[in-house]
């Protein structure tokens, strides 16, 4: 047997997620952060089992729900170039405002939740 060898997209601790529609999160995060999907495993009926994907040098890993494993969406925080641009997409790609765009002191703000339940906290500097 060979041992396993750990992907270089991998890192010490990664986000992983559990969704209703894997196919939705990974649209989603291609139109709006640019992801480039690293994996992806399906069932026997051909439904996306495990995901992995990455945005800029971060990897988030994701599973579909079941009646055993229930939904587990996520808060997550991205460093962005623009703050409104990302903003604008995440809203045409379907997403609901959580907070509108403001200037704080860590930089240009806002928050958007997607069909799965995330929240993404969305920055950029000022």
């Amino acid at each position: 047997m060979t041992a396993f060898q750990k992907p270089d997209y991998y890192q010490t601790v990664m986000p992983y997620l559990i969704l209703s529609d894997l196919n939705a999160f990974l649209e989603f995060t291609r139109e709006v952060f640019g992801a480039e999907e690293k994996m992806k495993h399906t069932d026997n009926d051909d439904n996306v089992a495990h995901l992995e994907i990455t945005i800029g040098d971060s990897t988030i890993m994701a599973g579909g729900s079941s009646e055993e494993w229930g939904e587990q969406p996520a808060g997550l925080y991205v460093n962005v170039d623009s703050a409104d641009d990302t903003y604008q997409k995440a809203l045409n790609a379907g997403a609901s405002s959580v907070m509108e765009l403001s200037d704080q002191d860590y930089g240009r703000t806002c928050g958007v939740k997607d069909s799965n339940g995330n929240t993404w906290w969305i920055t950029s500097p000022l």
